[in-house]
């Protein structure tokens, strides 16, 4: 009996461990899908593995921040309101299972600033205030994680950017907001550049910022750089054009 017993417990030790290896090996598969800029593909892989294992925080974080960048490029707000949606659920997940998380916390700043960003005032003022708490914690929890930099940058951008109307709706909500500027948004950036140069969205960002700040000079040796980088991620060759694009219009 106690043979058998013992029989029956290596059996289900062997299949944990067969299971658990499977999925290291899906989240293995799906990064490496995500590099060869398959991100619909490396989605779905995201997808099935948290049907075996839910909690799986890089299927998670990586599942979130794929539904971000691919419903930014959908036509429709509707379809771009629901890969938004998706992303800060999965972000939401993630937080639950380690609240501490750097990647888990820079996610839902991504997916509440790409909400933000197609939102009506009173919600992007709303969501604002999030996307820089969860990007500070990410920054907190890890200070050499280069998109939090970008997505704070993003941030001061926006919120130095806020109409008249989206301003008074910020007093009406919460009595104002913090003060985002410029010179924030270029120095989050170039913090970005510093610790990821191979970035290309920030880039593109940091462009905007000298010449929303009225640094030419700067703006044109920065797109200069970006057109010289390699595409890592789907979105880079766009990106790269309209970088281009930005050059030859401050030429």
């Amino acid at each position: 009996m106690l043979k058998r017993i013992m029989a029956v417990c290596f059996l289900l030790s062997a299949a944990l461990f067969v299971r658990a290896q499977s999925v290291s090996d899906m989240v293995e598969e799906a990064k490496q899908l995500e590099k060869q800029m398959k991100e619909n593909e490396a989605l779905e892989k995201d997808k099935e593995i948290l049907k075996i294992q839910p909690a799986e925080t890089d299927a998670l974080n990586q599942a979130s921040q794929l539904c971000a960048r691919i419903g930014n490029r959908q036509k429709s707000k509707d379809d771009k309101i629901s890969y938004f949606n998706l992303a800060k659920s999965y972000a939401g997940q993630s937080l639950k299972v380690n609240p501490n998380s750097p990647d888990a916390n820079l996610s839902m700043a991504i997916a509440m600033g790409r909400m933000a960003l197609i939102s009506g005032a009173k919600d992007k003022v709303a969501a604002s205030k999030d996307v820089k708490k969860y990007a500070e914690l990410a920054i907190k929890f890890n200070p050499s994680l280069a998109q939090a930099y970008h997505v704070l940058g993003k941030w001061n951008f926006e919120v130095a950017n806020l109409n008249a109307f989206e301003r008074g709706a910020a007093k009406m909500l919460f009595g104002g907001l913090p003060d985002g500027s410029l010179q924030n948004a270029i120095n989050n950036y170039e913090k970005c550049r510093q610790l990821d140069p191979a970035f290309l969205l920030n880039y593109y960002e940091l462009a905007r910022a000298y010449k929303e700040n009225d640094q030419q000079e700067k703006a044109i040796e920065v797109l200069k750089k970006a057109i010289t980088l390699l595409s890592i991620v789907y979105d880079d060759n766009s990106i790269k054009a309209d970088c281009k694009k930005m050059l030859d219009d401050l030429q």
